[in-house]
């Protein structure tokens, strides 16, 4: 009797992906039409376009989360069916997912073994210990084994995602927005890492990103999606940051141009040092969700005619910071003041203050779901002139929210659609119009284009400009770095809940910047003028 042949082994090294008119629909709604792209064994392929342009659909039936309705998904020449995630894996492709999937109550050597997915009934830990140091060696990423995901920060959670995957030794790697909660040397770090992997033919890289700089510095082509189909693809040599905003959002060069070429700088205000402290904050202590002080004895000024930037890897503070000042979270400590007047988060304050907030997640904390868009409106100022006399006068709401909707180019039914029935773009460009009417002394901003398309990026930072350029104060806390300098003139670095650095926007050093925000400097930075 012949023995039976062993199975054949799994091919290793790089693979070769090709999708052949990749079509996927939502009901009615095709997410993703005719997509054809190619991406060469052994290189970094960046994968642009806007929100719901079709990014995360393609490569989710790629890896075998979602199931296409026609076309095809070729791996080295070769048609397979990748039906499950499972059989991905088999293929030797792995994804890192934009949000975090590990175990929380397990270590981060439980969470390395779990990926494999043929975890033994009995585990040998000294031998899967002394395996994961020695691959640990391997890489730039200096993680403990025995720390769990709860006291990771979020730079090292995102890292050791992306270990689990490479201890697969998969040979398609894909990364949905790797570096969101990277500071820019962990991006720099684990972008030339995956990038040296790919040089050697051990993987192949596909890169969802937002960010020009990261495909100019570390990819080798880049495809184009807009509106779930594929509109442009070149080798990064040969194409500019224009010519993929161009492509991104259909527009003239041009148009582009001014809309983003990543690194450039808005015209910078010519704020003096004389000029009206418009926010004070001195002292300002906050506790957080868990009763630590998330905000620590924070300080910090903001002038007539000026953006400062508040800069920092999530988790640092910012979120508390912004509810301690917008009034959604007590002050352990400190004072506020709005141009000298002693500011305690009240409505009728806000009135008088001309204070004005752009909350993160607006439908969440700046609207309500149920109500109207005209409603969520007027919810600043229904009880004043000419919204109110004497009894509330709705058709005014109505009236004043058709022309918010027309200006500010809300996508929706009408004004009298429920605002959760709105885009997240049109959500906030919703609230855009409600706290940018009239006059505004300061502007608290989180996160606001936080998840947006690129048009609406676009819109929101114009806007943002000017507030500045009529002479509001706009405190502006992002998680975009490229974003703050942008269109900041200061830049202040957060972390562990104080100011530890501030710079000009004006050439400043982004390394430096980064260092900072990683924490590799301690001692808190003393009152700014």
């Amino acid at each position: 009797m012949t023995a039976p042949l062993d199975p054949k082994p799994a091919a290793t090294g790089a693979l070769a992906l090709e999708t052949l008119e990749l079509t996927k629909r939502f009901g009615s709604f095709t997410a993703m039409d005719a997509v054809s792209l190619t991406v060469a064994a052994g290189s970094v392929h960046a994968l642009l376009g806007e929100n719901g342009a079709g990014k995360s659909t393609l490569v989710k039936c790629v890896a075998g989360s979602q199931r296409p309705e026609s076309g095809s998904v070729l791996i080295d020449g070769r048609e397979h069916d990748i039906a499950s995630p499972v059989v991905a894996r088999a293929l030797g492709i792995g994804m890192v997912y934009q949000h975090f999937t590990l175990a929380p109550g397990m270590n981060v050597a439980e969470n390395l073994l779990l990926a494999g997915g043929r975890t033994p009934a009995l585990i040998d830990w000294k031998k899967e210990r002394a395996a994961l140091s020695t691959f640990l060696k391997t890489t730039p990423f200096k993680l403990d084994l025995d720390a769990t995901p709860a006291g990771l920060a979020a730079g090292e959670k995102q890292k050791l995602e992306l270990l689990k995957q490479l201890y697969l030794k998969p040979r398609l790697l894909i990364l949905d927005e790797p570096t969101s909660v990277l500071t820019p040397q962990e991006a720099d770090e684990v972008l030339a890492y995956v990038r040296a992997v790919a040089r050697r033919g051990e993987c192949t890289v596909l890169m969802i990103t937002h960010k020009f700089r990261e495909v100019m510095a570390y990819a080798d082509e880049v495809t184009v999606l807009r509106r779930g189909r594929r509109v442009h693809g070149a080798r990064v040599a040969a194409t500019t940051p224009e010519q993929l905003a161009q492509a991104m959002i259909g527009e003239s060069a041009a148009g582009a141009s001014s809309i983003v070429a990543e690194g450039s700088a808005a015209p910078r205000a010519a704020t003096a040092a004389s000029a009206v402290i418009a926010l004070q904050v001195e002292g300002l202590s906050a506790l957080g969700d868990r009763g630590m002080l998330a905000v620590q004895g924070l300080s910090l000024n903001v002038r007539q005619g000026e953006i400062l930037g508040i800069a920092g890897v999530s988790g640092n503070g910012q979120r508390e910071l912004v509810e301690a000042l917008v009034g959604q979270r007590p002050r352990a400590a400190g004072t506020v003041r709005v141009a000298g007047v002693p500011y305690r988060a009240r409505r009728s304050e806000n009135r008088v203050l001309q204070l004005r907030a752009l909350p993160e997640e607006p439908l969440r904390n700046a609207c309500v779901g149920a109500l109207s868009v005209a409603q969520n409106m007027a919810l600043r100022d229904f009880d004043e002139a000419p919204l109110k006399r004497g009894w509330l006068r709705f058709d005014a709401w109505r009236e004043r929210a058709r022309a918010w909707i027309e200006e500010y180019g809300v996508k929706t039914r009408g004004e009298n659609a429920p605002i959760a029935s709105l885009s997240g773009g049109n959500v906030q460009r919703a609230v855009l119009a409600r706290e940018l009417a009239g006059t505004i002394q300061v502007l608290i901003a989180a996160n606001p284009v936080f998840g947006l398309d690129f048009a609406a990026v676009a819109e929101i930072h114009a806007r943002l400009l000017q507030v500045r350029a009529k002479g509001g104060a706009v405190l502006l806390i992002s998680e975009d770095l490229d974003e703050l300098l942008e269109l900041s003139d200061r830049i202040a670095v957060m972390s562990e809940g104080r100011i530890v650095f501030e710079t000009p926007a004006a050439g400043a050093d982004r390394r430096l910047i980064g260092s900072h925000m990683g924490g590799g400097h301690h001692d808190a930075l003393p009152q700014a003028a």
